[in-house]
């Protein structure tokens, strides 16, 4: 059974996630597109998600009186993570397929750039950049099946982070901890 305070922390602070990551989006849309393919926009979001968390964590820690098993711990992480990460993916679905569908082709033309220009910086073959641009241009990276592809990939490596988080956060020796 799930204490209510790992399940009600892990839902708000997963509905804050999903906000919060939207809202990045959001702003990006709203300020150039081309940023959608900027590193730093990935780190910046990458990074809000870990100080949400962590917060998240320490929040729990002491609302249970600094008694946080790993299971506990990675619980309400888990719970954040999953409700955040399906707000996002809903909110990109939409934005992608239904707000503005044509921001799709626009995002593709320039991932074909910016491959473009990175295979020459690096030496790719023009027949190895043909089958990228090509396998790119047949699966629809925006599509709603990619989006949610991408979403469990996302929960994955997620899922790897917060099993170090919980392992970070968990009371050392308590007695739930197997």
């Amino acid at each position: 059974m799930i204490s209510p305070i790992i399940k009600r922390n892990g839902i708000n602070y997963g509905v804050v996630t999903g906000i919060i990551l939207s809202l990045i989006t959001a702003v990006i849309y709203a300020i150039d597109i081309e940023l959608f393919l900027s590193f730093w926009t990935t780190l910046l979001s990458l990074s809000a998600f870990i100080i949400i968390t962590v917060i998240l964590l320490m929040q729990t820690k002491k609302q249970v009186n600094n008694q946080l098993s790993f299971k506990e711990a990675f619980t309400a992480y888990f719970i954040c993570s999953l409700i955040g990460i399906a707000l996002l993916v809903g909110f990109k679905m939409l934005l992608f397929n239904i707000i503005d569908p044509s921001l799709k082709d626009t995002l593709l033309e320039l991932t074909v750039k910016y491959l473009k220009d990175t295979s020459n910086k690096y030496g790719v073959s023009a027949s190895t950049l043909n089958e990228m641009i090509t396998n790119l241009r047949k699966n629809d990276p925006f599509s709603i099946a990619e989006q949610l592809k991408g979403g469990f990939i996302n929960l994955f490596f997620a899922c790897i982070l917060g099993l170090i988080m919980a392992f970070i956060f968990k009371t050392k020796n308590t007695s739930q901890d197997n």
